[in-house]
């Protein structure tokens, strides 16, 4: 019997219209989905109207998808050693912290950014400084950020649970940060999850030193390369180099139970489709 009560879902595009992508999680029978609320390759944005977001905010509401998660676009680099690029990354964080609560969208996903300075602690510290300018400039009360976990490949910082804690340590609106655990990332960033001992061995570490209360989404993804080769390359489930045990002990684990679990993992030719065989073979595990 399957278990219907797993939140499980995938990254959706809103071309034609945010409600568009509620239509689409449910042609792949999801309860939880992903999207930009904004184009990722640009800095700009258009308004969103208020007819747009009663008619997201109404579709959802009616819908099977009971959480929606959004990601920052991929050009926030809040810890980038350009200033005019930290500028608009700052500026750019607010803004869409804004277009989360105007879509009533409870979570947005950020990746950290660069080390900007040689000294770690110092660039950790710098990020949490953006972090809170952000949230302060935004005006917003209810959207929480989530730093993602990283891969670790150049210059990106993020990939290990003390860096996560310590940019959160730093920043004043503690409240308002939390954690998206990304599969992918966090295996070729070196942690090993596929057995029950250490399975239970990193979220140990993870509750020792971020919290397991600060953990609001997961990213599930496979991956093209080997444990610990801080390469960032996504696989379809099943296909890469991630046991399928390890996805089996996260979707069975009862303390995750109403995080959402989003897949991104490379497009087919038929978004839909695509989605629906990841999202199958992630269901048969807990069947």
């Amino acid at each position: 019997m399957k278990n219907t009560n797993l939140l499980l879902g995938a990254h959706l595009s809103i071309a034609g219209g945010f409600d568009k992508a509620i239509e689409k999680a449910q042609e792949t029978g999801a309860n939880c989905m992903q999207i930009f609320t904004k184009s990722n390759r640009q800095w700009k944005a258009k308004n969103i109207t208020k007819e747009e977001s009663d008619l997201f905010i109404s579709k959802q509401k009616n819908s099977s998808v009971s959480i929606v998660v959004a990601h920052a676009a991929y050009l926030i680099n809040l810890g980038s050693k350009s200033d005019e690029t930290v500028e608009k990354s700052t500026i750019s964080l607010a803004q869409e912290l804004q277009r989360c609560e105007q879509l009533k969208i409870p979570y947005l996903v950020l990746h950290p950014g660069t080390a900007r300075y040689e000294d770690e602690e110092r660039s950790l510290q710098f990020v949490a400084q953006q972090i809170d300018v952000a949230i302060t400039t935004s005006k917003t009360h209810t959207v929480i950020l989530l730093l993602e976990t990283m891969a670790g490949q150049g210059k990106t910082i993020g990939h290990t649970f003390r860096q996560l804690a310590t940019i959160i340590q730093h920043a004043h609106h503690k409240s308002r940060i939390g954690v998206c655990f990304d599969t992918c990332h966090a295996f070729v960033a070196g942690y090993d999850f596929h057995t029950p001992e250490l399975y239970k061995k990193m979220w140990h570490e993870f509750d020792t030193t971020i919290g397991l209360e600060k953990l609001k989404a997961f990213h599930i993804n496979d991956s093209k390369k080997e444990l610990g080769s801080k390469v960032d390359r996504h696989e379809e489930i099943g296909l890469g180099k991630i046991p399928l045990s390890a996805f089996e002990l996260i979707l069975k684990d009862l303390k995750f139970k109403n995080i959402p679990k989003i897949i991104e993992t490379p497009e087919g030719s038929n978004k839909v489709e695509h989605d629906k065989k990841n999202l199958e073979v992630l269901r048969k595990l807990v069947e």
